[in-house]
């Protein structure tokens, strides 16, 4: 059997560094930084921080809360997608526990608040390949 494989061109834009704050969220932070930037689509290509508490949900649909302080941030991906009637912020990570223990999943919007702050790069998605043959 042939691996399959499911490829999408895109061309990308300009790169920025979102700085967060104490008690921003953080999926609401990175949706309302890409407005401000004037982003209609990025991704999140890498951050780092620290949270309050964490609340990711795995593959199977699990949530997982971690209890900080400083639960934190050690890897971060993801897709922002903002319209006019509509937004679409998916981010996932890899988190750390003061025990240190590793979790991983897809963070919970308005339920991950910055402890001290997070820095994160997001680059702008200008088309895909799609769009472009159009």
């Amino acid at each position: 059997m042939m691996p399959l494989t499911n490829r999408t061109d895109i061309r990308t834009g300009r790169l920025a560094t979102v700085r967060l704050g104490p008690n921003q969220d953080l999926v609401e932070g990175l949706q309302q930084a890409a407005a401000e930037l004037g982003f209609e689509r990025a991704l999140v290509r890498s951050g780092l921080g620290s949270l309050n508490d964490a609340v990711i949900e795995n593959a199977e649909g699990r949530t997982k809360v971690l209890q900080g302080p400083a639960v934190e941030i050690l890897t971060l991906s993801g897709e922002i997608a903002l319209a006019d009637d509509a937004a679409s912020v998916g981010v996932s990570g890899v988190v750390g526990e003061t025990t240190g223990a590793v979790w991983a999943g897809r963070f919970t919007p308005g339920r991950n608040l910055i402890c001290v702050t997070a820095e994160i790069v997001i680059e702008e998605i200008i088309e895909s390949a799609e769009q472009h043959a159009a």
